[in-house]
């Protein structure tokens, strides 16, 4: 179900030149009433920022998400109730520790943050949001691959920024970040105000992924020509190593080779959605009990 999301942003400006078009854009992030779709059934207006509120209105059935459970020996079941109390369930024990802190999804693209992040916004009764596309709809282009193309990564990078200081000042998100956000230092800055998760995904399973559907919607990877697995591969590796040092700034870690070890797979693209968002849940959770305890030492 597709719903309609009202979201203001502070009038952010930016003044910068641009080689490519030897003029100032002033103004570029400025906002006043960008019209987003989302697929949750909710109304979502954010239009006090000062205040930091989100008013909520839900309008659709419970979430039904389908896992895999091993029943006995060769034997696999699916049961979306029963994932949907799991993380249900988990999603009470970990929101009181949470107290209202947006959570921010960080790693590398393909890695599953805009799946995971709406199954996390659904059980903690959060409110999702993609930086990207908020980039996309601020600027007035319908697309990352064309803002690059018509601007720069860089002019890309100062609204992504802006975008994130902007959602720093709220409450009760859970927001999908770029996969390079995390190489500026600032938006780290603006991160901590919430909960950090880094979704680590290896990086063959990375560019299985990004092969199967494509590079067009990914402008650091469309470049090339050649067999789509290899080149994304090659190009993936090269991304990770300038960001290997900023991923571990987040606060928690989810693991998907460890996760499909434990759980005796040996492909972590049989780990479902589900499972990951759990196992998100609980690693935020031991976090910030962490913390609390620490805090009361």
């Amino acid at each position: 179900m597709e719903a309609s999301v009202s979201f203001s942003l502070k009038s952010s400006y930016l003044t910068r030149k641009d080689s490519n078009f030897g003029r100032k854009y002033t103004g570029i992030v400025r906002a006043s009433s960008v019209q987003l779709g989302f697929e949750r059934g909710q109304t979502v207006n954010l239009i006090d920022l000062t205040r930091n509120r989100v008013s909520i209105k839900s309008r659709n059935p419970p979430l039904k998400i389908s896992c895999c459970h091993k029943q006995s020996a060769g034997t696999e079941i699916h049961n979306s109730f029963d994932d949907a109390l799991i993380l249900k369930r988990k999603a009470q024990e970990v929101l009181p520790y949470l107290n209202e802190r947006c959570i921010y999804l960080v790693g590398m693209m393909g890695s599953g943050k805009t799946t995971v992040g709406k199954i996390l916004s659904e059980v903690l009764g959060y409110s999702f949001f993609d930086s990207d596309k908020l980039v996309e709809q601020a600027v007035g282009i319908p697309s990352v691959a064309q803002i690059f193309k018509e601007h720069s990564e860089a002019f890309f990078r100062d609204n992504e920024s802006e975008v994130l200081k902007d959602l720093s000042t709220m409450r009760r998100l859970v927001v999908a970040t770029g996969g390079g956000a995390v190489i500026r230092p600032v938006n780290w800055k603006y991160m901590k105000h919430g909960i950090s998760v880094w979704l680590d995904v290896p990086l063959d399973a990375l560019a299985r992924r990004i092969a199967a559907v494509g590079t067009a919607s990914r402008p650091l990877l469309d470049k090339e020509s050649g067999d789509p697995y290899t080149k994304a591969f090659a190009k993936l590796t090269a991304l990770f190593e300038q960001r290997s040092d900023a991923y571990p700034n987040a606060d928690v870690r989810v693991c998907l080779e460890d996760m499909a070890s434990k759980q005796g797979l040996s492909d972590v693209s049989a780990l479902t959605p589900s499972a990951i968002a759990i196992e998100a849940l609980l690693k935020i959770e031991i976090f910030l009990a962490e913390k609390v305890a620490v805090r009361n030492s």
